[in-house]
């Protein structure tokens, strides 16, 4: 592995941030489309500062699978929150963390020097996932647009199958690996074989999730939520995945998904597929001067990693590590941990790894073994098995949330990761705010 030294030439601020309840599929489109919802966590949010939405240098937005209305969505919701015609606004895809992505790209543009004020961060309807033509269908209806007497018609409909009528699911295939043939909870199967991992563990720590996202709602914690409401006049204020009687003895008599007869990954153990978008506020020391404004953190670093993509789940305990490393920090050093609960054998996975001397000699190139992180720093108001995995909004959520856990907890650094499919983990290092207009720069 080779470990690359970041440059940032200027400091970077996260000084607020929103993001929409996440909204459980329930098998038919949800409420809101992509679009939709990442204007409704932007608007509240740019109405609150102290600049206009035209002072933005630009929008850089994650997202998977916008929808047919949405191309570019970062402009299409740029141009909805207010931002005038000159405020750029691009889209980027890495899969599940392409919010984060776009955080990093927010990141690199300020610290060159080529922005000083960034809208930011991730949105997705997995609800609203297309379903598509299968390519047959295609075919056929490019040649019934080429009949044109009754007879080449007749003909035409003569070739009609039924079974081009099967629609391609869009969002099946997007959760699958197309490289090495597996589904995301077929890699995730493969991590509970290679680090022992048992059906009863995976439950228990998705019981444990349910139970601390609970804990966090009664104690109002989650206050980078803002409410959202449909055309109906439907109000939405908290992430409605929650099970709040979840218990071991209820996920047990749950049949696996992924491989029937063997495996252990369940519905209950997985993520939850969601519909959610989460949005920051980057910039400069600069801005931060000019504008007046709050800080909520600092990015202080990011690393992206490949892997076995039949180990996709793997990514952030190869991204985090050498964070870690080239800023001379121990796990002792990190107050609190974020890695998106894709699946909780995921997450118990690179808890695994971490402790695994070969694993880490191997795979990290150390001399031994990294350590454990404590389960009490991490995820502490639990993840997605319990309020879900919009795929282009969970790194930006992730990034949110932790920087509220340090503001909550007086704490000062945290890392925020997750594994990303086709092989790929991506990670943040983060500290704690600090007034820089009072003069206490941090």
């Amino acid at each position: 592995m080779t470990l690359r030294k970041t440059v940032l030439d200027r400091p970077v601020y996260v000084v607020d941030g929103n993001r929409t309840p996440f909204l459980k599929a329930k098998g038919k489109p949800g409420p809101f489309s992509a679009s939709q919802l990442a204007v409704s966590a932007g608007r509240s949010l740019l109405a609150r500062q102290s600049f206009e939405p035209s002072d933005l240098d630009e929008v850089i937005l994650g997202c998977v699978m916008p929808g047919p209305d949405e191309a570019n969505i970062a402009r299409v919701v740029a141009l909805r929150l207010g931002c005038d015609k000159h405020v750029t606004a691009w889209t980027v895809q890495r899969n599940c963390a392409s919010g984060m992505q776009a955080l990093d790209c927010a990141l690199m543009n300020i610290s060159s020097g080529r922005s000083d004020l960034i809208l930011a961060g991730g949105v997705e309807s997995m609800s609203h996932a297309p379903l598509l033509l299968r390519q047959e269908m295609v075919t056929w209806l490019a040649g019934w647009g080429r009949a044109r007497s009754f007879s080449q018609r007749l003909k035409a409909l003569h070739s009609l199958k039924l079974r081009y009528l099967k629609p391609v699911i869009a969002l099946l295939h997007g959760l699958s690996d197309p490289v090495v043939g597996l589904s995301m909870g077929q890699t995730a199967e493969n991590l509970a074989y290679r680090f022992n991992i048992s059906r009863e563990q995976m439950d228990a720590f998705s019981v444990e999730s349910h139970q601390r996202l609970a804990h966090a709602q009664d104690e109002n914690w989650l206050e980078e939520i803002e409410a959202i409401y449909d055309a109906k006049g439907g109000v939405y204020e908290q992430d409605d995945g929650l099970r709040r009687d979840s218990a071991v003895e209820k996920l047990a008599t749950l049949s696996p998904v992924f491989d029937r007869k063997f495996g252990k990954i369940t519905a209950g153990n997985s993520a939850q597929i969601t519909d959610g978008a989460a949005l920051l506020i980057l910039a400069s020391e600069d801005a931060v001067k000019k504008h007046n404004l709050p800080v909520l953190g600092r990015i202080v670093d990011s690393h992206w990693a490949g892997v076995d993509p039949a180990q996709m789940g793997l990514g952030p305990a190869n991204a985090m590590a050498p964070l870690l490393e080239r800023n001379g920090l121990g796990i002792n050093d990190i107050n609190y941990w974020e890695i998106n609960e894709a699946f909780a054998t995921q997450v118990l996975a690179c808890r695994a790894a971490w402790q695994d001397a070969d694993y880490c000699r191997d795979e990290l190139g150390l001399n031994a073994a990294l350590g454990e992180i404590p389960l009490q720093q991490l995820n502490v108001d639990g993840g997605g098995v319990s309020l879900g995995h919009p795929v282009g909004a969970s790194g930006a959520r992730i990034v949110l949330h932790l920087l509220h856990v340090l503001k909550r907890n007086n704490a000062s650094r945290g890392i925020a990761s997750l594994c990303i499919g086709g092989g790929q983990g991506g990670a943040m290092l983060l500290e704690a705010g600090h007034d820089l207009n009072s003069g206490d720069a941090s």
